[in-house]
């Protein structure tokens, strides 16, 4: 079995308490996060999944997280590439937007764009949600690499007008910018009492193994093209 590179970057970041998808209050701790900033050897192949907490693998090893069962599908498929998990918790698309050229730094040929989440948990605009990732996928294109997004869905209690909107916002993006579209992240795990965490929102190992094959099953033709 092939031993995952990524790196553990200890990282300021604010926050208190740790709510739904890592929405937090701010106060100043040292936040781990599972990226490799550095810029990478010129032969080396990376993929930067950039997400929030659900990306960062919140509740369970960092092994188990999905970045890190991706590389291990990747090299089983013979693909040479190391994934960085960009994911920190409590982000919003629009902090995934600050922080990606620090992200780029690593000089990635593919970018997994898995924000969104957060934005609907906190009600956040719609218009906002699809700015930003706008800007994310023009931005990560614009440096070479190749784009991923995936789509995020809410539950029914958000209201039908605004998880609607929320779940077209990503159509959009994709559709306006032509970008290949994972519809959502969590499909067949949503929901899953036996895929997921106590908090029915992170999904468990299982969960991740899961949301590991999903993208996968995006990624591949998009690395065969």
């Amino acid at each position: 079995m092939t031993r995952s590179r990524t790196r553990i970057i200890t990282e300021p970041y604010y926050t208190s308490s740790v709510g739904p998808l890592g929405f937090a209050r701010p106060v100043l701790v040292a936040l781990a996060l599972v990226l490799a900033a550095a810029p990478a050897p010129a032969d080396e192949r990376v993929i930067v999944v950039l997400g929030d907490s659900l990306t960062a693998g919140l509740g369970v090893a960092a092994e188990e997280a999905y970045p890190a069962l991706l590389e291990r599908r990747l090299r089983e498929a013979g693909f040479a590439y190391r994934v960085v998990n960009a994911g920190v918790s409590g982000d919003t698309s629009a902090g995934g937007l600050r922080r990606l050229d620090w992200v780029l730094r690593s000089r990635p040929e593919v970018v997994i764009v898995a924000l969104g989440a957060n934005d609907g948990l906190r009600g956040l605009p719609v218009a906002a949600l699809r700015d930003n990732l706008t800007g994310i996928v023009t931005r990560a294109r614009a440096s070479g690499a190749q784009v991923l997004l995936a789509g995020m869905r809410l539950p029914p209690n958000y209201g039908d007008a605004y998880a609607s909107a929320f779940a077209q916002a990503f159509r959009e993006v994709a559709r306006g910018t032509a970008t290949p579209l994972l519809p959502f992240l969590l499909e067949g795990v949503a929901g899953d009492p036996s895929m997921n965490q106590a908090d029915g929102i992170h999904p468990n190992a299982a969960g991740q193994r899961a949301v590991a094959e999903r993208i996968w099953s995006a990624l591949e033709p998009l690395l065969r093209r």
